[in-house]
């Protein structure tokens, strides 16, 4: 087998403490009752603590945050079936990989029944030959395959393989959970507590490691091992020393947490408020904190539209250009292109008349379904349809000057309403003159949708 594939875990052990092995990998949870956090997954009658109690292992996708339990659910999970267990890491791993696990399977299930089990961490970083090569053996049950992912998998993982997998989201630890983690870290690991620890304010511990336990415990490792014992052998861990072991200024940017969130909330407003040097510069805090840049173009598409609309059409297409530029070049240099995409979206004129249009009209939608097309528009293939007289009144627009007339083409009962309402910025103006010169008895009657 090679080296890249791990073959079934072994959780039977006590860990060997050896001090080379990082402090988060020598406390890892070896059970569901060690387990901190996920709660709503892995609490009693939760759906992945049944999977394991049961070993009723399906193929599922784990989408969480790093350092919230994705691998160690799988290592657990390992411990508990009775099918051959495989672990890839999608950073080193290939197609080759993928079929030297898939033929180990094939040849465990003609032989014996055993069912195969593979793991993939980060498994968003396989492209579409690697995952094509997984697609067909889940399909079959050879494999049973779970995934563990940092990024939105309806992105990230090919839809015909997304299809066949349950995902399931794994949320950010809090406060209690990182406290839980860190008691329970410095009880069971006597490498550390052989010694005597205080640390002057957990909250702050916390607060680096962002939600992320490995986080915390690889830096309240790299903490200790910058302090010297004082005099009593005691070791005190204060602000610096936590500042100096995280390698983080007090103003970071959290990309997984409650900041996260602030930020891309500032970043969007100051766009659409058109303040381009507010935009690029929580667009620079939110890449130094690296956050993902194509989370970052994919918002811009979203406000593109949402925004600037048709008070600028070439926004939009600017957008679109960005986001496979982003992705076909990555950072450092994906940083110019989206300062470009954001100083022109943050400069454009604004309209959010698109948006507020299908905003109404979806409301009509769902209050009024099902309302007839009108009777002169609808399709007549067939002698039938045409004795209805489907399409039989419908006016062909090219006949007529301007390539335009009036007629109707919304149902009765919604048959006046207005749901676009162009702004007089930018472009947009034409597009509202145009609208008004030639639906003149619709813009001055009509009755506004019901956003």
């Amino acid at each position: 087998m090679d080296s890249h594939i791990d073959d079934i875990f072994d959780e039977k052990t006590e860990p060997a403490l050896d001090p080379n092995v990082p402090l988060a990998e020598r406390v890892r949870p070896r059970t569901i009752d060690e387990f901190v956090g996920q709660s709503h997954l892995l609490g009693e009658g939760k759906p992945l603590r049944l999977m394991a109690q049961n070993d009723d292992v399906r193929s599922i996708i784990l989408w969480g945050p790093p350092g919230v339990g994705k691998t160690t659910f799988a290592r657990m999970l390992a411990s508990h079936t009775k099918a051959a267990f495989f672990s890839l890491n999608a950073v080193s791993a290939g197609v080759k990989d993928v079929r030297e696990v898939i033929l180990k399977a094939e040849l465990m299930r003609k032989r014996s029944q055993r069912r195969t089990v593979l793991f993939i961490d980060e498994i968003h970083r396989f492209n579409k030959a690697q995952q094509d090569a997984l697609l067909h053996s889940v399909e079959s049950g050879i494999l049973t395959l779970i995934g563990a992912t940092t990024e939105n998998p309806s992105f990230e993982v090919i839809s015909p393989l997304l299809s066949r997998m349950r995902v399931f989201i794994l949320e950010s630890l809090g406060v209690q959970d990182l406290s839980d983690i860190l008691r329970h870290a410095l009880r069971r690991d006597s490498i550390i507590t052989e010694q005597s620890v205080e640390i002057l304010d957990p909250g702050f511990l916390f607060l680096l490691s962002g939600g992320d336990a490995r986080k915390m415990l690889n830096g309240l490792e790299a903490a200790f091992q910058m302090v010297a014992p004082d005099g009593s052998g005691r070791r005190t861990i204060d602000h610096q020393i936590l500042e100096d072991a995280f390698q983080k200024r007090m103003t970071m940017y959290d990309k997984t947490g409650e900041q996260h969130y602030d930020i891309i909330s500032a970043f969007i407003k100051s766009i659409r408020g058109i303040d381009p040097d507010a935009g690029v510069y929580l667009l620079a805090l939110m890449l130094d904190g690296g956050e993902d840049p194509k989370f970052i173009a994919r918002r811009l598409l979203v406000l593109a539209s949402e925004d600037v609309g048709n008070a600028d059409p070439v926004a939009a297409m600017l957008a679109t250009s960005c986001f496979a530029a982003v992705d076909y070049v990555g950072m450092p240099e994906a940083r110019i292109i989206l300062a470009q995409c954001v100083t022109y979206l943050a400069s454009a004129p604004k309209s959010n008349a698109s948006y507020n249009a299908v905003s109404a009209a979806w409301d009509d939608v769902r209050q009024m379904p099902n309302l007839p097309v009108p009777i002169h528009l609808r399709n007549a293939p067939t002698k039938l349809m045409k004795d209805l007289e489907y399409g039989r009144e419908y006016k062909y627009s090219h006949d007529f000057v301007g390539h335009f007339v009036e007629q109707q083409f919304l149902p009765d009962n919604v048959k006046d309403k207005v749901y676009y309402h162009p702004t007089e910025e930018g472009r947009e103006k034409i597009i509202k003159d145009r609208l008004k010169s030639l639906w003149k008895k619709k813009y001055l009657s009509g009755r506004k949708g019901s956003a």
